[in-house]
């Protein structure tokens, strides 16, 4: 079951953003060779009236594909004699812009729809920055910590909600001390250096509750794909922040195989099957809008400078470029996918 529900995850995701590609290129009236859900050998294929695309699904079901032409192989191009006014490089520079950016538009649109299914099933739950109900065993109420007070910072990064606060807890080494800088009910702040306490499972917690505020309707709904979505999105830029600052190193990174793990913990709540698929769906649309070649992020980069230079970029150096930004992709997976094996023994 749990292999079933990754694969529908990833298949989902995978679909949606190469859907996004695929419409915006045949809109611009872009010669599209194949549009392929997965790598390696192929599974099943097949061909409709009047078109040339090949659609297929493949054996490894990790990303897919919209092959177009004009965008790397310019011989194949050549030699099936598709018109000039069909390749990508010949496009406009707006319609070439939409379709590198229209996968990650639609993972974001999907994440949001999915949001917002969930706030319409089950409700919302809005977790705020106001401490309730804090546990009085531990060491942020022994300080002097209330409820009804804010918390306003950790580490002096500013906080408006809990996904802020999980999101700086989550950059702290295991068991380390932090800084919580409160504000109480009369507008003053306060620092507390708070030490983490462990439990019976080996977990360290804080000791930080908030209050949460449950609400259900449409209005609600509409409000928490929005700010979810945007809570996400933050996280994932500090994440990637951390990253290059050296807070956080690549073992922090996960794979498939991390996925599959959540996805293995998930599996007994649709709400959580939802919440994953969105956070995902959300988390490739912004790893691919990065500006580091072969992600699409990259290539929109290389749209920038031909704009800033007057001219085009050659669009063979553009796939050299491009393939050893994918080779490099394909050895941090390999080192990430290690890792994550190891971590399950």
């Amino acid at each position: 079951m749990t292999i079933i529900i990754f694969l529908i995850i990833l298949g989902v995701i995978v679909f949606i953003h190469e859907l996004g590609h695929f419409i915006f290129a045949k809109k611009a009236g872009i010669y599209v060779y194949e549009f392929s859900i997965g790598f390696g050998p192929k599974l099943f294929s097949f061909k409709r009236k009047n078109d040339e695309t090949e659609y297929m699904i493949k054996l490894i079901p990790l990303g897919g594909y919209v092959a177009m032409a004009g965008e790397e192989d310019l011989d194949e191009d050549d030699k099936l004699k598709i018109p000039d006014d069909r390749k990508l490089y010949n496009k406009t520079w707006w319609q070439r812009f939409w379709v590198m950016i229209a996968g990650a538009m639609n993972n974001f649109i999907l994440g949001i729809v999915l949001l917002f299914i969930m706030g319409l099933i089950y409700g919302t739950q809005n977790a705020s920055n106001v401490l309730d109900n804090i546990p009085k065993d531990y060491n942020l109420y022994k300080l002097g910590a209330r409820d009804g007070e804010k918390i306003v910072k950790i580490n002096d990064h500013k906080t408006k909600n809990y996904d802020d606060i999980q999101t700086y807890l989550a950059l702290v080494d295991e068991g380390k001390e932090i800084k919580v800088t409160i504000e109480d009910k009369k507008g003053k702040e306060k620092d507390y250096n708070v030490e983490p306490i462990k439990d019976e499972d080996g977990t360290y917690y804080y000791g930080i509750s908030v209050k949460v505020e449950n609400e259900k309707g449409l209005v609600p709904a509409l409000k928490y794909a929005k700010d979810k979505f945007i809570s996400i999105y933050k996280s994932m830029l500090i994440v990637i922040k951390s990253l290059f600052t050296g807070v956080l190193g690549i073992d922090s990174l996960s794979g498939p195989v991390g996925i599959y793990s959540v996805v293995d913990i998930a599996k007994s709540s649709f709400q959580m099957i939802l919440y994953l698929t969105a956070y995902l769906s959300i988390n490739i649309g912004f790893m691919n809008l990065i500006p580091f070649p072969a992600f699409d992020g990259g290539r929109v980069l290389f749209l920038i400078i031909e704009k800033i230079k007057g001219s085009k970029i050659s669009p063979k150096v553009e796939a050299t470029i491009n393939g050893i930004g994918f080779m490099l992709l394909m050895l941090l997976m390999i080192v990430v996918t290690i890792k994550d094996v190891t971590n399950l023994f």
